[in-house]
């Protein structure tokens, strides 16, 4: 009996331990790969499904030499040059990553599904991983239950076996008054609250996820995906100052002065499948812009009134950012934060914005350190040691970690 409860919580084991591995390929994508790639679509990078097809990277060790360090990578790979052409930016480096970390993205890109179109939620029913976590819960309950039950009958058993040898044994301790029992469940209760404790304390104040209804649907999918608008069109700001903003009722009419109506875009879902009316969301602009599509000539802009948006990224108070920094000298772009921006209907927080998230994109991140006639940036001509370095060899190239970007003052005041 022993033997087969023993084999039971092995079996249990090793289903523990492969579904951990999957969860850590998609905690690794997902912390440091979504931010730019999407599985099935082009976004910053390209598109990740099917990337063993293509070029060397069936061979996991060229695939993690690319990840550690793309610029020396891509000196000598013309496949690799083809890409920052395509793209317009190269990969950030990952100098951490492990092989390990690669065959486990791999295999999570490998398994991962398209989601369902955006009306058949209902019918796609919940991702294979939920699912995968509900059936884990259902079988650990019924072994639970099972093994208490074979433990009561091989109590039950030996209580026979004795009193038929005629064996005296004292009567059993009740559960509830036995101390190793208690203990165990003591043991295993805090275990469990301190992490559940930790991993909120650690979340605390981190909205990643996070999407608002907003007062208007405002579709970045439309606007700056399929049109094509440009970011700072509408969040200028983010080019000179330490806010992106959000535009005034007067920019949006720049343009909806003579769009009036969504007729020939591509349908518009909610996040929980529901269709929305495009033209209607229109009528509402017009509504807080005090406008009669009827007698545009008769409008009076100074009598608009002021979108309630709902903000989604919030730094602490104690935390300085400032996106001309980021965006104007850095040259970031918005998907490294915002995450797919183009291919979001309703906007959520990609990123958790976390401390850690900053920092390990600061030890990453390269500056455009080397200035001259055709670009770079003057400001690091200060930096006269990188410059000899850089020009002997010691180093290829210099992270915002190199000038400071790990300094407690940089971020806090």
């Amino acid at each position: 009996m022993a033997k087969k409860i023993f084999l039971l919580t092995f079996c249990l084991a090793i289903f523990s331990i492969q579904n951990l591995s999957a969860q850590d390929g998609k905690a690794i994508f997902v912390s440091k790969c979504a931010s730019c790639h999407n599985p099935f679509k082009d976004g910053t990078g390209p598109a990740l499904k099917g990337l063993e097809e293509r070029h060397k990277w069936a061979d996991h060790k060229e695939l993690l030499k690319w990840i550690q360090n793309p610029g020396a990578y891509m000196a000598t790979d013309a496949y690799t040059q083809g890409l920052k052409a395509k793209f317009g930016s190269m990969m950030n480096g990952f100098p951490d990553f492990t092989i390990a970390d690669v065959e486990a993205v791999v295999k999570y890109i490998n398994d991962i599904q398209p989601p369902p179109p955006p009306g058949d939620k209902a019918a796609g029913g919940s991702s294979s991983s939920n699912q995968n976590a509900t059936i884990f819960g259902i079988i650990s309950l019924i072994l639970a239950i099972i093994a208490l039950i074979l433990m009561g009958i091989n109590s039950n058993l030996k209580k026979l076996s004795d009193d038929a040898e005629g064996i005296e044994r004292p009567e059993p301790v009740p559960f509830f008054r036995n101390k190793v029992y208690i203990a165990m469940i003591a043991i295993v209760f805090f275990a469990i609250s301190g992490y559940f404790f930790a991993q909120g304390a650690i979340g605390l104040n981190r909205q990643k996820g996070y999407e608002p209804v907003q007062p208007i649907f405002y579709s970045h999918k439309v606007h700056a995906g399929i049109n094509q608008i440009n970011c700072l069109y509408c969040h200028g700001n983010a080019w000179e100052s330490k806010a992106a903003a959000v535009p005034s009722v007067n920019v949006c009419m720049n343009c909806h002065k003579n769009i009036s109506e969504y007729a020939k875009g591509p349908k518009l879902y909610r996040e929980d499948g529901t269709e929305v009316n495009g033209t209607a969301e229109i009528n509402k602009l017009y509504q807080y812009a005090g406008f009669d599509p009827k007698k545009p000539n008769d409008w009076d802009p100074s009598k608009a009134k002021p979108i309630e948006w709902v903000k989604i990224h919030n730094m602490p108070d104690h935390v300085f950012f400032s996106h001309a920094q980021h965006v104007n000298a850095g040259n970031v772009q918005c998907q490294t934060c915002h995450g797919n921006i183009t291919e979001m209907d309703e906007v959520h927080q990609a990123s958790e914005l976390s401390m850690g998230w900053c920092i390990n994109c600061h030890r990453n991140t390269k500056v455009n350190f080397n200035a001259d006639s055709t670009g770079g940036n003057k400001f690091y001509s200060i930096y006269e040691k990188f410059h000899n370095d850089i020009k002997s060899g010691k180093m290829d190239s210099v992270t915002v970690k190199d000038i400071g970007g790990l300094e407690c003052q940089k971020c806090h005041y």
